[in-house]
């Protein structure tokens, strides 16, 4: 059966699309900076959840009978949720057009750097401003 037959396209209605696809057999994919943003978020949420889990598990198994790392996980849910939403608030304000504008690229990566930024400094620098702010009033 030929390629280009009609039996052929009525069994592979979307042969257009898939002979567009790259080498890889994915489709191309459509860019999206709300969607990117959105996944950047996520998984950075994720990264500082488990961050700040792990370095708080630090500090209390170092011996510091202190209420001062349960309050730094509370400032998980106070802070950086809060933040991301703006984050993706902001992202998600673009219209179609302007999510698929490649003019967008330099903003996109300075706030997915600022985001991982804040998503693996901030557990560590809460810590330690607990452990100093601990050792100061102790």
């Amino acid at each position: 059966m030929d390629s280009n037959s009609p039996k052929a396209s009525a069994a592979f209605p979307d042969r257009k699309a898939h002979e567009a696809a790259p080498a890889s057999g994915r489709p191309a994919a459509t860019l999206d900076w709300r969607r990117r943003m959105s996944d950047h978020i996520a998984y950075a949420l994720l990264v500082y959840t488990a961050l700040q889990i792990f370095v708080t598990i630090g500090a209390l198994k170092a011996g510091e009978g202190s209420l001062l790392p349960y309050f730094a996980l509370i400032v998980l849910v106070l802070a950086i949720i809060p933040a991301c939403r703006r984050f993706e608030a902001r992202w998600n304000s673009l219209t179609d057009r302007e999510a698929r504008d490649p003019a967008l690229a330099p903003a996109c990566r300075r706030d997915c750097l600022l985001l991982w930024g804040i998503a693996i400094g901030l557990p560590f620098a809460l810590t330690g401003l607990f452990k100093v702010l601990g050792l100061l009033f102790a």
